[in-house]
């Protein structure tokens, strides 16, 4: 009995699981294998109340795109529906009078009556006839069509939604999580329309094909009962036209029910609000409407011969709801004007301090362009800058591992019509002027043929160039210039702010942003360094500036985070930072050499690195201490370093010093204002690049300078 029951219990579960294939072979041997009169009443009942059930959920899904699975059910609905034509037709045609299908029989009795007789066959026939055009010409065709244009509008506006969803995340509108759930939102209404139009076709199909098997259910009837039963022509004709006709209801009624839930689908809204809230709001806009139709309908009631028992209460009805109505919303409009009011009794008046409001948020980062520019974010012109500006993020995050925030471009009128500004957080890092119409031809030193021009110097790099027209563009690039076009300028000049500012740029928010998203991968290392070593999002804030101000990726998130996982946070952020670059050493290292990994250097002499140790002073909060040289030895040594920096510059090097890793912040402190292309290395560094770079000693810096070898 046990096993039994566990075999029992297994069986559903399976079922359970694969309700879907089940089904589907069920319904095909549904076409196959002949079935009980009881069982072929059950599954009649189940296809009318699945019918209704799926015209219910219609009717109060509030977006048609969210019943994703509609077209695949629409199938199953109407395979499961010939498969009962199918049994049914078998078993009228094999019984004949003797078949008792309680379904069929009561479907007949409704539209042709109990009592036998040719009166109610007509009757019967006429009404099936009417809802067999009223299903194929209105509801089938109808619902057909409108799917049909549905999945193409769906499929030519799927562009200019996408375009609409970019131009929200460059403005910052949306963050990129919110435009990838928009994305595929519109991939799934495409989808979704487009699977529609396919099953639409099932639809009408089947209803020509319920009507094909009915005429066979009455023509094979007439003659399987004339011919092989011997029954008298009345006789025949009574039997089968009640059956065929109680029969084709329980077809087509499923199936007007099916088309017209297609039907209401394709045509909603795609709006987040359900059919019946939409009518009580768009129809109960005007309360004058109802009481004029309501006033229409008493006058009618008046005039002779009129039903004035229904028009006069009828328009009394409708008056008393214009009525309601027009109080309703003269009740809501005073509310709304009483809440404005009450909102500006309590904004600020600026007649003493506390009448001050809260200072409104300044945006992360700001471009602000003149008037003239406002054609380079114009979508409808074909604009790319808004395009670029999204690049110019993701590259930030693939070089520097910067969640760089949204990007927001608002016109300014106190700018030059043809001048642009950038802000971090209404500060403005960078600013500089294009020349609409033009190119910016960009002089990089290997000119064959000079170019005239209207000079100008290119904003990211400070390189001389000119302004040339279009037309003269294919002329200045044989010349060797090379030639941008002025989103691009943009877009370039942007890069290297946020290149240069990132240390600005990343802050708690943007902190959270990245070890947020490092939980779901590496849940381990983010609590040990959270939880165990209890850092703040401050601490590794201030770790992580120090790092991108001076251009080191932090996207190896996860290294950086496991080597401060080793220490304490009361170290201080400077010595934190230069144990994180030491574990960063290959990175760093690879990042400054050459194609063949040769790393080429200038080593800090041994009487600067003292000079440099003996006049440090560190910092009270433990941030980067500073080298407090007297002026003598300190433009002497400025003058050194410059030295070695330019003898560097002329060979075509990046100005790389190397020295050891106590006095490593110090230099780079002590030359930053100054010289701030110079790149500061330690040699623990290089050492944890170990055999991934090859040093060339290029020369030392001491206080008599070296020349370059």
């Amino acid at each position: 009995m046990a096993q039994e029951q566990v075999r029992q219990n297994n069986f559903l579960s399976f079922a359970g699981r694969n309700y879907i294939p089940v089904v589907a072979i069920l319904v095909f041997l549904m076409l196959v294998i002949p079935l009980p009169t009881v069982l072929l009443d059950v599954f009649m009942a189940m296809n009318l109340a699945i019918s209704v059930l799926l015209l219910l959920t219609v009717i109060t899904t509030p977006k048609p795109s969210r019943l994703t699975t509609f077209p695949q059910i629409i199938l199953l609905v109407t395979l499961f529906g010939l498969g009962i034509n199918v049994s049914s037709t078998r078993l009228i045609l094999t019984q004949g009078e003797r078949f008792d299908g309680r379904m069929v029989r009561a479907f007949s009795t409704f539209v042709v009556g109990s009592d036998k007789g040719s009166d109610g066959l007509v009757v019967g026939m006429v009404i099936f006839v009417i809802l067999i055009v009223i299903q194929t010409i209105v509801i089938a065709k109808g619902a057909t069509r409108v799917s049909e244009v549905a999945a193409r509008f769906a499929l030519d506006s799927m562009p200019q939604k996408n375009f609409a969803v970019d131009q929200e995340l460059n403005s910052g509108a949306i963050t990129e999580e919110e435009a990838r759930q928009k994305r595929a939102e519109i991939r799934n209404e495409s989808d979704f329309y487009s699977a529609m139009d396919g099953s639409s076709k099932f639809v009408s199909g089947n209803v020509n094909a319920g009507i094909f098997i009915t005429v066979i259910n009455l023509v094979a009837g007439l003659i399987t009962g004339m011919v092989l039963r011997r029954e008298p022509f009345g006789s025949a004709i009574e039997t089968y036209s009640r059956l065929t006709i109680g029969d084709g209801l329980l077809s087509q009624l499923p199936s007007l029910l099916l088309s017209f839930s297609t039907g209401m689908l394709v045509t909603a809204s795609n709006s987040d609000v359900q059919l019946s809230e939409n009518l009580k709001k768009q129809f109960s806009s005007s309360g004058t409407t109802y009481i004029i139709a309501g006033a229409a309908m008493a006058l009618l009631g008046i005039l002779p011969g009129m039903p004035w028992y229904v028009l006069i209460p009828l328009g009394g009805i409708s008056v008393f709801a214009g009525i309601r109505m027009q109080r309703s919303q003269a009740a809501q409009e005073l509310a709304k004007k009483q809440a404005e009011a009450a909102a500006a009794g309590k904004t600020q008046t600026g007649q003493n301090p506390a009448d001050v409001s809260p200072v409104v948020k300044l945006d992360d980062l700001l471009l602000e362009i003149g008037y003239a520019l406002i054609p380079l974010v114009d979508a409808d012109k074909g604009a790319k800058l808004l395009e670029r500006v999204t690049r110019i993020r993701r590259e930030a995050a693939l070089d520097l591992g910067l969640v760089v925030p949204s990007i927001r471009i608002v016109d300014n009128m106190t700018l030059d019509p043809n001048e642009y500004a950038f802000k971090i957080r209404g500060i403005e890092a960078g600013r500089s002027k294009l020349k609409m119409g033009y190119y910016m031809a960009i002089n990089t030193g290997d000119i064959r043929e000079e170019v005239k021009g209207e000079p100008t110097r290119d904003p990211a790099f400070g390189m001389p160039a000119i302004w040339i027209p279009e037309d003269k563009r294919a002329d200045v690039e044989r010349a060797g210039y090379a030639v941008v076009d002025p989103p691009t300028v943009i877009a370039t000049h942007l890069t290297e702010i946020i290149r240069s500012h990132a240390a600005e740029i990343l802050g708690r928010k943007e902190v959270k942003q990245i070890i947020d998203k490092l939980k779901e991968t590496d849940q381990v290392v983010v609590d040990e360094v959270l939880d165990t070593a209890k850092f703040t999002y401050g601490q590794i804030e201030k770790v992580l500036q120090n790092l991108l101000r001076e251009q080191v990726s932090i996207r190896n998130i996860v290294l950086i985070l496991e080597t401060l996982a080793n220490y304490n946070p009361s170290v201080g952020s400077w010595i934190l930072t230069e144990r994180v670059r030491e574990a960063l050493g290959k990175q760093i290292c690879l990042q400054y050499a050459d194609e063949n990994h040769k790393l080429r250097v200038m080593n800090l002499g041994q009487d600067y690195a003292e000079l440099l140790l003996s006049h440090q002073v560190p910092s009270p909060d433990g941030s980067r201490p500073y080298a407090a040289l007297d002026p003598v030895d300190g433009r002497r040594w400025i003058e050194d370093v410059s030295s070695a920096f330019a003898a560097m510059q002329e060979r075509g090097l990046v100005p790389i010093i190397l020295c050891p890793s106590e006095v490593r912040g110090l230099v780079k402190a002590s030359t930053e204002r100054e010289l701030p292309g110079i790149v500061v290395l330690s040699i623990n560094e290089v050492i944890a690049a170990e055999n991934s770079v090859v040093v060339e000693t290029l020369g030392e810096i001491k206080q008599k300078v070296e020349g370059v070898s």
